[in-house]
């Protein structure tokens, strides 16, 4: 059985504010981490570094414009190898609701697993910031809590 970290919020944005911030390498760089770097468009790669930390390498395997991203980890990443990423993306009561998940988990009992859901829900909220306010708290940025 594969288990998925899952996030539902809503961002009071519109859908293509939304999609710029999960599909270019700017935006990515304003709530993910600031050490962004790749392609962008179907078929691109992306690597996440954070600072002396490789990061995951991801590849844009599904692109709908203002719907859904997704991402598959093709490479230096502890764990996440063959992992999927989905930002599904819709209007619901004048909002952009942001439907995340990360799928391929094996085992929902370990810490890596636990600090991931945490993680997750904290670059989320940076993402809502980012796409209200023009500011993110990425990794690297000055508002991030080390």
């Amino acid at each position: 059985m594969k288990f998925a970290i899952k996030k539902l919020f809503h961002i009071d944005a519109p859908k293509e504010k939304v999609y710029q911030a999960i599909t270019t390498i700017e935006g990515l760089s304003n709530w993910w981490t600031t050490q962004t770097e790749g392609g962008e468009g179907l078929g691109a790669e992306i690597n996440f570094d954070f600072g002396s930390h490789q990061g995951p390498t991801m590849k844009i395997v599904e692109l709908i414009p203002n719907e859904k991203l997704i991402w598959g980890c093709v490479g230096r990443s502890q764990g996440w190898l063959g992992h999927t990423f989905v930002f599904a993306l819709d209007e619901n009561d004048g909002k952009t609701r942001v439907r995340f998940s990360h799928n391929g988990w094996k085992d929902q009992d370990d810490d890596f697993y636990a600090s991931c859901c945490f993680s997750w829900g904290r670059y989320m909220e940076s993402l809502r910031q980012y796409c209200q306010t023009g500011k993110g708290e990425a990794f690297g940025s000055d508002g991030f809590c080390k």
